[in-house]
């Protein structure tokens, strides 16, 4: 794992990205029109996406389509829940309907893997890792975030209480609400953790793991990503880098 960032993480970003994360709920279009935005040029410092095919895991109504097409990528996205790629209207270009732990493109074929903010919904997230490596070329890129459990927003809309138990955070706000949340813990909604991120991307035979730190942090606070238990609270999202292996 390399100790050197190569994109602008400054404190300046992280409080515009908090500012916007605190909207998430009200304004879902300004949240993830940012984020989308911050994504792509984050992506674009560890691999040109000028030129280049990258796949979307999770790509939901189409805000990454925007953002990582307007930095020239040929993008393909894809997710699982209808609700989600019709969340604007309609659904975003190049996107279709397919699951991230069956994925329906050949292997070694994309130039750059992505996914944010999908591992934990998945109930074999190492099943999905393993799909996001198998597809990249050799050579290629694979960058996914998640949102470890113990972080603050680990049990999502039923946080803080996640951190008394998953299946006591749903039934309170069920209770407390007349309904069941939207990410239900047990069935779209996993404890997945730092931890386990980590050791998966050590121990992957086809990749190597170039770069684990915050996504929403500055650059000189990357350090927590190496203190096991204070990473899993501290770090709020997590990114990986992986270099798929073989000559490009």
């Amino acid at each position: 794992m390399t100790n050197t960032l190569p994109f602008s993480a400054t404190l300046d970003r992280s409080v515009r990205l908090f500012k916007a994360f605190r909207n998430e709920q009200t304004d879902r279009d300004t949240f993830y029109q940012t984020l989308a935005e911050d994504s792509a040029r984050q992506v674009n410092s560890y691999a040109d996406l000028d030129g280049r095919i990258i796949l979307d895991v999770g790509g939901g109504p189409g805000y990454f389509s925007d953002a990582f097409r307007a930095a020239g990528a040929h993008y393909l996205g894809l997710d699982p829940d209808v609700g989600e790629l019709s969340a604007r209207g309609q659904h975003g270009e190049n996107m279709i309907r397919a699951s991230g732990t069956e994925l329906p493109v050949r292997t070694g074929s994309v130039d750059i893997c992505y996914s944010s903010n999908v591992l934990e919904h998945v109930p074999t997230p190492h099943v999905m890792l393993d799909e996001m490596v198998r597809v990249t070329k050799p050579g290629g890129t694979v960058f996914m975030s998640f949102t470890p459990w113990y972080s603050p927003w680990g049990g999502h809309e039923t946080s803080p209480w996640h951190f008394l138990g998953g299946h006591y955070a749903r039934r309170r706000f069920t209770e407390k609400n007349g309904e069941e949340p939207k990410n239900k813990f047990g069935e779209s909604l996993f404890a997945f953790s730092i931890g386990a991120a980590i050791k998966w991307a050590k121990q992957c035979e086809e990749a190597t793991l170039v770069r684990a730190f915050p996504r929403y942090h500055p650059s000189w606070a990357t350090w927590i990503v190496r203190v096991p238990g204070l990473r899993e609270v501290a770090s709020w999202n997590l990114v990986l880098v992986l270099r798929k292996n073989g000559d490009a």
